[in-house]
């Protein structure tokens, strides 16, 4: 938020300058990011009043003005302005005047014309984004006067970074109420006085939906003439906040919402038809809105509408058919309480971001709605006049906000800030802001005004205590405390497998809980998801069940910036439905993407493949205490690649899977070459077995080797199961060193030439007893899998 410390202290004025103000702020927990002062780099700018205009020769846009800039002489200024005209007024920079950036003004030659100086337009001086004419000043500002004191240009803004539950900290008012709770000082408000009604019309309005809406106000102003901008004044105090001027309705109701808070809309009264209803959308109701999109309304959507229709979305945005144009003369004023709970969410559903959407999210006092519509009556008569009518102010007190009592314990006060703090001066703070401490057992009960939407328990009263107080104020204590010894904790292998993961080369990521609906299913499937109510963007839409997603979008953001070697892990949790029941399991993934080495001069370049991947989750689980015992077996997946994706088995349990993902589905993400990912379920890999001796075997072993013939899409995997429970315990090692299909072997079969090696621990073994688990190993793969022994040729 921004704010001009000139308005603000028109409102309450402490005895600190800009910088102590500023820090003063922050301690209370109002962060004032930064200071920028207005008109900075502008020397010698002042009222220009233009007395002659000409065309120039040969020109068919620039024009020859005549300027008095109080010099007691006219400057011939050369302008190329649409909006120049005799009679106005605008900023003069003669010669020898500076504007922001460094820029000096000098007597200059436009088509052969001497031009002493500029007029200027709000860009050319720094002050706005308008480069279209020249910045029109009030028709009373004196020729040749300090621009700097015409436009009060000898302020600073003070920009603020408000936390989400302070909304009524987002105007004037509010900020100058804690300014003076701080400094103690008193308050000099703007005044509302209640406009006389000089006609009889009136819109009535029903609450249709009360809980949303309990508080509506509204008023019909006739004969205003919008056609007169707002005054000069105003409208840079709304340049200063960032906003921009539209018109002297729009503007003043702008005004009001920075001044006060209460977000105010103005209808073009003879747009509107019939009654004002306040309800809930239709369904298959639409709005065309001010930006002139039109979108689709749900039903929990409040709404504004008239006989016709929809005319407004409560809260966020008017229409633009009933909206307010230059040929306006009557106006309907709309200042409304609208409930949070009604509000929040609807806005960015719809794509939509607007300053009073934010303030009734946070929550606005349902008090201020008459004061702000009397406020915005007498600066709109002020500026465009017209004939106000009676102020209707339709309300609904069974479903206004009522706030309890909060009791406050003074021990407990003592406790949390460990610092004694006088009862009076507890009480005094509380006062300060508003709030209504009343003595009750050990300590008060502190009735919470309107306005506080932020405060509901006792923690929050002690910390309005603390920051008012000063947290610099409170003293300084080492801890005190038993430290014991705990049994639970993390799992220690965490940081094992961290190391490992470091150590080959991958980097540590953390990337959100939340992510995009369809990258979810692109790779898990549709199914049941924990979609969120309220997603901080469209593409973060409900809980991750894997971290591929989040990994992906980290792949892609660094691919993008000519990373060519990427290998990123991240350990999180997964959200998964189970049986209506939400599991979080802890999970472990890697994503590797370019390269397996870093390039090195005695390294040939390749890309990593499947096998090295492969191995990276080997060495995890030898971390964790399985160098063996690890088996693989194919799996299919969404997104994954048919024939280069496995499930990872251990003491048969599935702890998770290993893939390259297919192509087409990283097409969105552009990314061409392979992407290789595993992701390990960390509470199903079971606790590290303690090591156990086994002693070494003094007897000789024994290797036979044998090639055995099975059907080509029989998993590796299956074979050696098979070989290891015929072979038994004599069996210490097993490997497969040769795969082959082709001359010789029948069409549909492949061979595998197995190694096999054996040895007791109390006897040497015989050819005799080598054979027969031989023969037991045959026998096994031909009754199960139709193996049979391959023929020398």
């Amino acid at each position: 938020m921004k704010v001009s410390e000139l308005w603000l202290r028109e409102w309450v004025d402490p005895p600190a300058d800009t910088a102590a103000l500023a820090d003063r702020l922050t301690l209370a927990g109002f962060e004032v990011e930064a200071v920028r002062p207005c008109g900075a780099g502008l020397n010698g700018v002042v009222v220009g009043m233009v007395r002659e205009c000409a065309p120039v020769p040969q020109s068919d846009h620039l024009t020859l003005c005549r300027v008095d800039a109080g010099q007691g002489r006219l400057h011939q200024v050369v302008c190329g302005a649409p909006n120049v005209r005799v009679g106005g007024r605008y900023p003069f920079a003669a010669p020898g005047a500076t504007l922001p950036g460094g820029r000096s003004i000098g007597a200059t030659l436009i088509r052969g014309v001497q031009s002493e100086g500029m007029l200027c337009s709000e860009a050319e001086l720094g002050l706005g984004d308008a480069a279209g004419g020249l910045l029109e000043l009030d028709g009373d500002a004196a020729p040749g006067t300090g621009l700097g004191s015409v436009l009060a240009l000898d302020d600073n803004v003070l920009e603020i970074a408000l936390t989400p539950n302070r909304g009524d900290c987002m105007s004037i008012a509010g900020l100058a109420r804690e300014t003076a709770a701080l400094y103690r000082i008193g308050i000099t408000a703007a005044p509302a006085v209640p406009a006389a009604a000089a006609s009889d019309r009136r819109r009535s309005v029903r609450l249709a939906a009360a809980a949303g809406c309990p508080r509506y106000a509204g008023r019909i102003i006739d004969d205003a003439d919008l056609t007169r901008p707002a005054p000069l004044w105003l409208r840079e105090r709304l340049r200063r906040a960032d906003i921009r001027s539209i018109n002297a309705a729009v503007d003043i109701a702008n005004y009001v919402m920075l001044e006060l808070g209460q977000p105010m809309h103005a209808f073009d009264d003879a747009k509107l038809n019939g009654d004002i209803v306040v309800r809930f959308a239709h369904a298959g109701e639409t709005l065309t809105f001010l930006d002139n999109e039109q979108r689709d309304l749900d039903a929990d959507m409040l709404v504004i509408t008239d006989a016709g229709g929809v005319v407004a979305m409560a809260g966020v945005m008017g229409g633009l058919h009933t909206s307010v144009t230059p040929s306006t003369r009557s106006l309907f004023l709309e200042s409304a309480h609208f409930a949070p709970d009604a509000i929040m969410g609807r806005a960015r559903r719809l794509g939509l971001q607007t300053d009073a959407g934010q303030r009734f999210e946070r929550g606005v006092d349902p008090e201020l709605a008459a004061r702000a519509l009397e406020r915005a009556t007498t600066l709109l008569l002020e500026s465009c006049g017209g004939r106000p009518g009676p102020l209707v102010d339709t309300r609904d007190d069974a479903a206004f906000p009522r706030k309890s009592a909060i009791p406050l314990r003074s021990g407990r006060v003592r406790r949390v800030l460990g610092a004694e703090l006088a009862p009076e001066a507890i009480e005094g703070i509380l006062r300060r802001l508003g709030l209504e401490p009343a003595p009750a057992a050990g300590g008060w009960s502190v009735g919470i005004p309107a306005f506080r939407f932020d405060l509901s328990l006792e923690a929050d009263l002690i910390e309005e205590i603390a920051r008012v107080h000063g947290y610099d104020r409170l003293p300084s204590r080492k801890l005190g405390g038993r430290v014991g010894m705990h049994s639970g904790g993390p799992d220690p292998r965490l940081r094992e497998w961290r190391r490992a993961l470091a150590a080959r080369g991958y980097q540590e990521a953390i990337t959100y809980s939340f992510t995009d609906t369809t990258l979810q299913e692109q790779f898990a499937g549709p199914g049941d998801t924990l979609s969120l109510r309220n997603p901080i963007a469209s593409d973060l839409g409900v809980m991750r069940q894997s971290l591929l997603p989040g990994l992906l979008g980290a792949l892609s953001f660094n691919r993008k910036r000519q990373q060519e070697r990427v290998r990123l892990f991240e350990i999180g949790r997964g959200y998964r439905l189970d049986r209506e029941a939400i599991r979080q399991p802890l999970l472990l993934a890697g994503i590797s993407c370019g390269t397996y080495f870093p390039e090195q001069w005695d390294i040939s370049t390749r890309d990593g493949d499947f096998h090295d991947l492969k191995g990276d989750v080997e060495e995890l689980l030898a971390v964790a205490g399985f160098r063996n015992g690890c088996r693989w077996r194919p799996v299919a997946k969404p997104g994954l690649h048919p024939g280069q994706s496995a499930e990872i088995i251990l003491e048969n349990q599935p702890i998770g899977y290993i893939a390259t993902l297919h192509p087409g589905a990283l097409k969105g993400l552009d990314l061409k070459e392979p992407v290789l990912f595993f992701e390990l379920d960390l509470e199903q890999i079971p606790a590290r077995k303690a090591p156990s001796f086994r002693p070494i075997s003094r007897f000789p072993s024994v290797r036979r080797d044998i090639a055995v013939v099975v059907a080509r899409e029989l998993a590796v995997a299956r074979v050696l199961d098979v070989v290891t429970e015929a072979a038994g315990e004599v069996l210490t090692n097993l490997e497969l060193f040769d795969v082959y299909q082709g001359e010789g072997i029948d069409l549909g079969k492949k061979s595998l030439a197995l190694g096999l090696t054996f040895q007791a621990t109390s006897l040497t073994l015989t050819d005799e007893a080598v054979d027969s688990v031989i023969e037991s190993v045959l026998n096994s793969l031909k009754e199960k899998y139709g193996g049979t022994l391959r023929e020398k040729s």
